[in-house]
């Protein structure tokens, strides 16, 4: 980790401290081999793995309130796969998943940080299927929808995915893809509700968005 730039910081979740390694910022970037670069990662989001995002966070202090004993849950596009790490703090079932070659890395680091015993991890390309992730009954996620595509891709990953009776909870800070996500949510079955979010961010700027709830 020596080619770009890092911070460490404590993030409080539900009064839990968790020291969380990152980027510097999210204009650091390294791809000498184009790990990266191979998989459509473009310089311009390479970085956006490893910055705790506002979403991120509601995401995690949101997650943690839900009754979870017995469920398999999913994080999708996790990231620094903060809700990961409080869940597997809690005792549930969790899998994290990303695409960034560097997305393990930096979880196993963090795990190792609180002393915490590792969280199961699975590649998670939502253009692409993996037989080893199976079925959930909780798929959970944040900021995922900052391109156009990932309205078809995400709904047709999370629908492989979900299990006979499944819950979806995605926090999304007012991306315009919203909508069609949505559509294609419910073209595929599932009931949807949402509430509104508007919570104090970074740099005195505000995050505000809707925590999307899905059901089938």
């Amino acid at each position: 980790m020596n080619n770009y730039r890092l911070k460490h910081e404590t993030i409080t979740v539900n009064e839990i401290d968790y020291l969380i390694r990152s980027l510097k910022n999210s204009q650091q970037f390294y791809d000498h081999e184009q790990r990266a670069a191979d998989l459509g990662i473009s310089s311009a989001t390479w970085s956006l793995f490893g910055v705790v995002w506002p979403a991120s966070r509601i995401l995690a202090a949101t997650v943690c309130l839900f009754e979870l004993d017995g469920k398999r849950v999913l994080e999708i596009g996790c990231g620094l796969a903060l809700s990961s790490i409080v869940l597997h703090k809690m005792g549930v079932d969790i899998t994290a998943s990303d695409y960034h070659p560097l997305a393990k890395e930096f979880l196993d680091k963090n795990i190792l940080s609180n002393d915490m015993s590792p969280i199961k991890f699975q590649t998670g390309n939502w253009q692409t299927s993996n037989p080893q992730l199976g079925e959930f009954d909780l798929i959970i996620g944040s900021d995922i929808l900052y391109e156009p595509a990932h309205a078809e891709d995400v709904s047709q990953f999370i629908d492989c995915h979900s299990g006979a009776n499944v819950e979806v909870l995605i926090v999304d800070p007012n991306r315009s893809n919203r909508a069609n996500f949505t559509k294609k949510m419910i073209a595929l079955g599932y009931a949807h509700h949402f509430e509104n979010f508007n919570e104090p961010g970074t740099d005195d700027v505000r995050c505000k968005g809707r925590i999307l709830h899905y059901q089938r």
